[in-house]
C-alpha cells in the first residue's frame, strides 16, 4: 500500500517523488521522530517543573494558583483537603498550547526557509537547478514540489507535535474551530513565506552559502520583533501604516485565543491584541473571524504576486522578475492595501487627527520608498538585454508607433519609463486622500512632500539603469550600493554638519526623506529641488539614450565610421 502511494505521488509530481525518495531514508525518520517527542517531553517537563511547591512557612503565590488578593499581584496558593494546591489547570493548558504554537511557528517558518533557500544553492552548485529547468514539468509543479518536498522532515516534526498541541488546546477550553482558524493562518504563512523563500533562492544564489543563512535570519528577527510585540504592549496596534506588517505574523493570532498574556509568565495583564484594528475603517480586528480573514486574504493576494515573479524567473533566470505591464496592478494594489492603514490615525492628548494623519502619510511615504526600491530592482534590465533591445527594436515595432510603446509594455527596454508610470499611478491613488483631508498646516505640506518622493524615485531608478548599462563586473551590485549611498548618506551627514531639517529644510529636499523637512520649508524650495531632480533625471536619460543608440548600431557600422563596437561584459 505505501509502495502504491508513492507510486501515485511520482506521477502527480515527479519532483515531489524525488525530494521525497532522497530524504525520507530510516536513519533520517528515526532521528526525526525522536527530536519531535522529546522536544515535546521537555516542554511538558518545564511546565510542570514551573508548578507552585507547598512551602510551610510562608504563603505562595504563583500564576497557576487559583486564589487571589488584591495586594499582591501574583495568585495566592490555596491547599486542598489533600494538602495540595489547587491548580488552574486550564490556563496551565493554555500555556502550553501558546508555546508550543510559537515553537512550531518558529520552527516551520526559520527552519523551512533555510532548508528551502539551501536546497536551490546546493542545485545550482551542482548544475542540476538548470536540469530541473529543461524538463517538461510546470513551474508550478517542480517549485510545489520543492515546498512540499525539501521539508518533509519538517512537517513529520510537526505532524507528530499536533496530537500535543490539539489536546493543550481542548484543555485549556479553547474553541476547536478557532484553533482550526490558527492551523489555516499557519498554512497560509507557511505558502507565503515559502514562495518568498524560493525566490530569494532563485534571485540570490550570487552569495553563495550565506544566502541560506541570510533569509533564514531575516525571517527569525521578523519573528522575534513580532513576538517582542506581543508580548511587551497592551495593545499591539498602533493605528500606523505598520499595522499592515503584523498581517504577515500568525503570532499575532494567537492574542484571540487566550485573555492573558501566556507568553510570558510573569505577566499576567490583559492583552487587547488586534482588536482596535481598521483597514479602509472597517473594524476587521473586532472579531475573530473578520481578522482570520484579513490575514488569509494579505497571504494569498501576496503569494499570488510572489509566484508571478517565480514563474517569469525560474526558466529564464536572465528576464526580469515582473512585467511592466504586471508592475502596474502590484503598484495599484499596493496603494490601496496600504493606504487603508493609514486612513485611521491615532488620535489622543498629544496628537490632534490632522497630526495623527500626517505622520501615517509620513510611514506611507516610507513603505512608498522601499516598494519602488523592490520594483527598480525587479523591473531593470541588465546590459545585454539593453542591448539587445537597442539593436533589434525596429524590427518588433511600427515606425508610426514610435519608442514610447516599448518604453511602456517591453519586455527588455529601460525600466525609467514603467518606473515613472508607477510613480504617477501611486500619486493618483494618494492625491484624492492629500485633497479631502481638513484644511491644517499639514495639508500643503503633505502635498510638497508628495511631490519631491515621487522625483526622487524616478532619480534612483535612472541612476540604477545607466548603472545596469555600464561595463562593469556585478553592475546590480554596484547599482544596489549606488542607489543605497544616494538614500542612506545624506541623513547621516547633514547632522554632522549641523544641517537640521528645521535649520536648514531646503538641503533636506534631496535626501530620500524630504516628509521631515516639508513643515519647515517654503513652495520656492520645494519647486527649485523638483527642478533639480527633473534636470538630474533629464540628464541621465540622455547619457542612456546616447549610450542606447551606440549601442544599437551595427558592429560592421561602428567599424566604418571608426567606432569600435560595443561588447557586452
Amino acid at each position: 500500500m505505501a509502495l502504491n502511494l508513492v507510486n501515485q505521488v511520482g506521477e502527480w509530481n515527479p519532483q515531489l517523488f524525488r525530494e521525497i525518495k532522497g530524504r525520507l531514508k530510516p536513519r533520517n525518520i528515526l532521528i526525526t521522530v525522536t527530536v519531535s517527542l522529546l522536544g515535546q517531553l521537555l516542554v511538558l517537563m518545564s511546565f510542570t517543573g514551573g508548578l507552585p511547591v507547598p512551602n510551610d512557612n510562608h504563603p505562595v503565590y504563583h500564576r497557576y494558583c487559583t486564589g487571589t488578593r488584591q495586594e499582591y499581584a501574583s495568585n495566592l496558593c490555596v491547599g486542598n483537603v489533600f494538602r495540595d494546591f489547587e491548580i488552574n489547570w486550564q490556563l496551565w493548558w493554555q500555556d502550553v498550547f501558546i508555546w508550543l504554537s510559537v515553537i512550531g511557528i518558529i520552527a516551520l517558518l526559520v527552519v523551512g526557509t533555510y532548508m528551502l533557500i539551501s536546497d536551490l544553492s546546493k542545485e545550482e552548485q551542482r548544475g542540476t537547478l538548470n536540469f530541473l529547468r529543461l524538463t517538461p514539468q510546470s513551474t508550478q509543479s517542480i517549485l510545489m514540489g520543492k515546498m512540499l518536498g525539501v521539508p518533509i522532515l519538517l512537517y513529520l516534526v510537526a505532524f507528530l507535535a499536533l496530537p500535543l498541541h490539539l489536546a493543550a488546546g481542548l484543555s485549556g477550553q479553547l474553541p476547536f474551530s478557532m484553533i482550526l482558524g490558527f492551523y489555516a493562518v499557519l498554512s497560509a504563512s507557511c505558502l507565503f513565506f515559502y514562495s518568498v523563500a524560493l525566490l530569494f533562492g532563485l534571485v540570490g544564489t550570487w552569495l553563495g552559502g550565506f544566502q541560506a543563512w541570510l533569509g533564514s535570519g531575516a525571517m527569525l528577527m521578523f519573528l522575534y520583533t513580532m513576538t517582542v510585540v506581543t508580548v511587551g504592549r497592551n495593545n499591539i496596534v498602533s493605528q500606523y501604516p505598520i499595522d499592515w506588517v503584523t498581517l504577515f505574523s500568525p503570532t499575532i493570532l494567537l492574542t484571540y485565543l487566550t485573555g492573558t498574556n501566556s507568553l510570558d509568565a510573569a505577566i499576567t495583564q490583559q492583552v487587547s491584541g488586534m482588536e482596535q484594528l481598521k483597514v479602509w475603517g472597517l473594524p476587521v480586528g473586532a472579531s475573530v473571524w473578520s481578522a482570520l480573514g484579513v490575514m488569509l486574504l494579505n497571504y494569498g493576494l501576496w503569494t499570488y504576486w510572489v509566484w508571478q515573479g517565480l514563474k517569469r524567473c525560474f526558466h529564464n533566470p536572465n528576464a526580469t522578475l515582473l512585467a511592466k505591464q504586471q508592475s502596474y496592478w502590484l503598484m495599484a494594489c499596493f496603494e490601496a492595501v496600504i493606504l487603508g492603514f493609514a486612513l485611521n490615525p491615532q488620535v489622543g492628548q498629544w496628537r490632534s487627527y490632522s497630526k495623527g494623519v500626517f505622520e501615517n502619510f509620513q510611514m506611507l511615504l516610507v513603505f512608498n520608498l522601499l516598494m519602488f526600491l523592490c520594483l527598480i530592482a525587479a523591473l531593470s534590465p541588465h546590459r545585454q538585454a539593453m542591448q539587445d533591445w537597442a539593436r533589434y527594436r525596429h524590427k518588433n515595432r511600427s515606425r508610426k508607433r514610435g519608442v514610447m510603446p516599448d518604453l511602456i509594455w517591453g519586455e527588455k527596454s529601460p525600466a525609467v519609463v514603467a518606473i515613472a508610470l508607477n510613480v504617477a499611478i501611486a500619486s493618483a491613488i494618494l492625491l484624492p486622500w492629500l485633497l479631502l483631508w481638513p484644511n491644517s498646516e499639514y495639508k500643503t505640506p503633505a502635498l510638497w512632500a508628495l511631490m519631491v518622493n515621487m522625483s526622487l524615485i524616478v532619480v534612483y531608478a535612472a541612476v540604477a539603469q545607466l548603472i545596469l548599462f555600464m561595463k562593469l563586473r556585478k553592475r546590480a551590485a554596484w547599482a544596489a550600493v549606488t542607489v543605497g549611498l544616494f538614500i542612506l548618506v545624506p541623513p547621516i551627514i547633514f547632522p554632522f554638519l549641523s544641517m537640521t531639517p528645521d535649520k536648514n529644510p531646503g538641503v533636506w529636499l534631496f535626501s530620500a526623506f524630504p516628509w521631515v523637512a516639508v513643515e519647515n520649508t517654503n513652495a520656492i524650495a520645494v519647486f527649485l529641488s523638483v527642478i533639480g531632480q527633473s534636470l538630474t533625471v533629464g540628464l541621465l536619460g540622455v547619457q542612456l539614450t546616447r549610450r542606447l543608440r551606440s549601442a544599437g548600431e551595427s558592429s560592421t557600422k561602428a567599424m566604418l565610421s571608426g567606432r569600435p563596437p560595443m561588447t557586452v561584459e
